[in-house]
């Protein structure tokens, strides 16, 4: 064994490469080979089942090795396919021009491109953020830190693990880094579906992170930046940093500010509800989201912060009174509105184009578009200056206008430069006296060239001459093979075809070194002009970043402004009350799928702490009784936005909790019973009630069995009536039972979604009306899906003879037992309190007792028993 593994020989080129990939062993490697960039191994086996490419093998040695490659001009079009699939690629590049060495071309890894890494406008999405992020265990906390290296966004925040689960629905990273010994937590607490990369724990040490941050932003402490009370935040910071660098990314000027994300200014809602109200991404196919219906913006910063608005609504009254001042503002003005939307729409990426100057991996045309963008800023800034409103006035005033930069791309850059530097012209005539020289000597080549044609037809005689170059001998003189005779002797034969000969001259030869020498010096020098430029440039990162901010709010409010327009939202009137009053609210997103010509049946809620704090919704499945539930939630998110809201009107005292709950909400994929998830989801509502907080159950306790359910129901109803917080509900459910309710508690109130009933069928008038709802019906809904008709009328049969027996014996039997066993403990009690549940029991009928009524009587006898006993204890 040991002796076959010494004579197997190892070509230079793959002892290269294995020494490269040992420094890289978690990525997949492209290895530039001439014009192809080559995978090996077990690297080609991934890339070419990603790629669709043919995988072959070769015998190095009498070891197989297996192969995939594509031509290096096709980066852009692979490269996109191999991240977005989880690869983290490491791209290998030839260090040296293969001309000028004579041993093994030097190679190294210029760039790893992750999915949280990624400049690359193929791989990036122009209205998401890509978000690389860190998760840091601590003892009780865990720290969280987030970096988008395309824009610079650099934010960081820490709490307890529903916290951090819920920034992680927010901010949806495309890559989560993670300490190796936390591995398995991580998988439990946060699920599978992140991009995940496993970190050496040494990273997580909060020393070396306070050196990396202070290091990078120059700093002594990070006290100016507000964060230097986060512990376990810092640590996650400096390991998003401390990757930055492992995956060669140094350049990071951009990255300028650490800012905490305070999270106590925006309305909390846990994953349950951000996944239940479909605002931006849904579990069902084909289903539209809020984000999609709201999002009017034209510039690709508008759209990204359009979507941490909608992640993060406010609390604070006053700067949401301000955005629905602006957005009335420009509602208003039609004019001023147009004429900012025009704006908008001719600004390129202004936050991912500084950021690609920032790193250097700007090229010619991107340039150009900078200062396009930069030009379209000049009349917003004007207009919002003219606006009387003071908000819009502090936006004008805080826009830069970049005289400097863009006056010198203008100087420096041709309008119409290529991408790459080689494909043409990138800096502009009259900017540089010698390149001007270079090109006139460059391109005057045809003048030249037709002079010397002429004089050399002239010369021997010959008509048909023809002057041409190629690859192999570049120029030449072709003769055809009727004038061979008349070719002067001091021509060089070069190459001889069917019907012609080609020559050189020394002429020719002199000229051709002239041109080539002056080409490669015109390319040498627009780079070296243009990388000046790019350095220059970079003095400019933070006034951009700074204007980049605010054309994306203004984008955001435009769009708000646009929306209401559309779709006949009005504003709304935000105040510090804790109630909610909705007239004629409209679901924003189910009254854009109707049908042409079908309007929306728009409905009234109020909520308040003293009179209506619980409504109980009932009503047949499919009445509409969760529309209702969730554009109440979806108006009060719209309008803590910033937003006008689709009601005819609306006052809402701000709200800083949103719960939802859906009963039997699948999560068997986890692994757990439906009824159980839904338990535990309900717990933790009522675990973290506010006042302010807006609750929304929709058919809670359906998991489980009918008396059960209704038990369960009622008893999470009379907790919130109870419960000091007196948070605001809506209870949606089909058990109509739970209407008795309203009859002891005095603050729930009953509401039914109303039906009208035909002789043989339903219909829905999805009509909130005051009262509860009579019955259930669930057959007529069975009948109008289609159901066989045997199948209903056995259903109907059932359904009349369970009516009949109505007390249900399960209970009557219950009752009985009670009875009996109350006589047995009688001897126990004192005669007054005898005579008291004695009086209850007796003058019970318990044949035409409902369930409901039989449980409270149970209910209300035990609390009698339980008083005696405190007192007798």
């Amino acid at each position: 064994m040991g002796k076959s593994q010494k004579t197997k020989k190892v070509t230079p080129l793959m002892k290269q490469y294995n020494a490269i990939k040992t420094k890289y062993p978690d990525a997949l490697l492209l290895f530039r080979v001439g014009d192809f960039y080559e995978t090996f191994g077990e690297d080609a086996v991934r890339a070419s089942k990603i790629l669709g490419i043919i995988l072959t093998h070769r015998n190095n040695g009498g070891d197989r090795t297996e192969l995939a490659g594509f031509p290096h001009h096709s980066l852009n079009t692979y490269l996109p396919k191999l991240v977005k699939a989880g690869e983290r690629v490491a791209i290998c590049d030839q260090l040296e021009d293969p001309k000028m060495t004579k041993t093994i071309v030097k190679r190294g890894v210029t760039e790893l491109v992750t999915p949280g890494v990624a400049m690359n406008d193929d791989i990036l999405s122009a209205k998401s953020n890509n978000f690389l992020c860190a998760v840091h265990f601590g003892r009780k906390l865990l720290g969280v830190s987030f970096v988008d290296i395309s824009t610079g966004e650099f934010l960081t925040s820490e709490g307890t693990e529903e916290q951090i689960d819920k920034l992680l629905q927010n901010f949806a990273p495309n890559e989560v880094l993670v300490p190796k010994k936390y591995k398995k937590e991580f998988l439990e607490v946060f699920g599978n579906q992140f991009h995940t990369f496993y970190m050496e724990d040494w990273v997580f040490q909060n020393d070396y992170a306070q050196e990396t941050l202070t290091n990078h932003f120059n700093t002594s402490t990070l006290k100016g930046f507000g964060v230097d009370h986060l512990g376990h935040g810092i640590i996650a910071s400096g390991v998003v940093l401390h990757y930055l660098s492992e995956t060669q990314h140094r350049q990071l000027q951009h990255i300028n500010s650490l800012k905490r994300i305070a999270e106590e200014e925006h309305i909390w809602m846990d994953r349950f509800t951000i996944k239940n109200l479909e605002l931006y991404h849904s579990t069902n196919q084909n289903a539209v989201t809020l984000l999609s219906i709201i999002d009017k913006t034209l510039s690709p910063m508008g759209g990204r912060m359009l979507k941490r608005w909608l992640a993060l609504p406010l609390k604070n009254t006053e700067k949401i009174n301000r955005r629905h001042q602006v957005v009335s503002y420009l509602h208003d003005h039609d004019d001023t509105l147009l004429k900012i939307q025009q704006r908008i729409k001719q600004m390129g990426d202004l936050e991912r184009l500084i950021s690609k100057v920032a790193t250097g991996k700007v090229n010619p045309k991107e340039i150009v578009q900078l200062k396009n963008s930069l030009e379209a800023i000049i009349p917003i800034k004007q207009l919002t200056a003219q606006s009387n409103d003071e908000a819009l006035q502090l936006i004008s005033d805080q826009l830069h206008a970049c005289d400097m930069l863009r006056n010198k791309i203008k100087e420096m850059i041709n309008e119409e430069a290529p991408v790459h530097i080689p494909k043409g012209k990138t800096i502009a005539d009259g900017y540089s006296d010698e390149l001007d020289e270079l090109r006139g000597l460059a391109f005057s080549g045809k003048d030249y060239l037709d002079k010397m044609l002429a004089r050399e037809s002239e010369r021997t005689g010959i008509t048909s001459l023809k002057i041409a170059s190629n690859n192999v001998f570049g120029y030449y003189i072709e003769v055809r093979n009727t004038h061979k005779d008349k070719v002067p002797e001091e021509w060089i034969r070069k190459q001889t075809l069917v019907n012609a000969e080609r020559y050189i001259t020394e002429e020719l030869k002199e000229y051709e070194s002239k041109i080539l020498g002056a080409e490669e010096r015109i390319l040498s020098l627009e780079q070296q002009l243009f990388s000046q430029l790019v350095v220059w440039a970079q003095e400019y990162i933070a006034p951009v970043q700074n204007n980049a901010q605010q054309i994306a709010q203004l984008d955001c409010l435009c769009g708000f402004a646009q929306l209401a327009k559309e779709n006949n939202y009005a504003k709304p009137v935000i105040n510090d009350t804790t109630e909610i009053n909705i007239k004629n609210g409209r679901h924003p997103v189910i009254e854009k799928q109707l049908p042409l010509g079908e309007a929306y049946i728009a409905n009234d809620v109020t909520l308040n702490r003293d009179e209506q704090q619980i409504i109980m919704i009932t009503g047949p499945n499919m009445s509409g009784k969760s529309a209702i539930l969730r554009q109440t939630a979806l108006i009060v998110l719209l309008a803590q936005m910033g937003s006008f809201v689709p009601a005819e009107a609306a006052e809402i005292g701000y709200v800083d909790k949103i719960f939802t709950r859906v009963g039997a909400s699948d999560n068997i994929s986890m692994g757990e019973s439906t009824f159980m998830v839904e338990m535990n989801e309900t717990a933790s509502i009522l675990n973290n009630l506010s006042e302010r907080s807006l609750v929304l159950l929709d058919e809670i306790g359906r998991g489980t069995s009918t008396y059960d359910g209704i038990s369960i129901a009622w008893a999470i109803s009379e907790y919130l009536h109870e419960h000091p917080a007196r948070a605001k509900t809506l209870f949606a459910t089909h058990y109509h039972e739970l209407n008795e309710m309203a009859t002891t508690f005095e603050r729930i109130k009953n509401y039914n979604v109303s039906v009208k009933e035909l002789k043989d069928n339903v219909l829905f008038l999805r009509k909130l009306t005051e009262g509860g709802s009579e019955h259930s019906f669930g057959i007529h809904v069975a009948k109008m899906a289609g159901m066989p008709s045997q199948v209903i009328r056995k259903a109907n049969k059932i359904l009349k003879k369970l009516e009949k027996s109505h007390s249900s014996e399960e209970l009557t039997d219950k009752l009985q037992s009670a009875q009996d066993e109350m006589q047995l403990s009688f001897f126990n009690l004192d005669d007054p309190l005898l005579e008291q549940i004695k009086e209850e029991i007796t003058h019970l009928d318990i044949n035409t007792l409902t369930p409901v009524e039989a449980l409270m009587k149970l209910n209300e006898i035990k609390r009698l028993l339980t008083k005696n006993k405190q007192v007798s204890s």
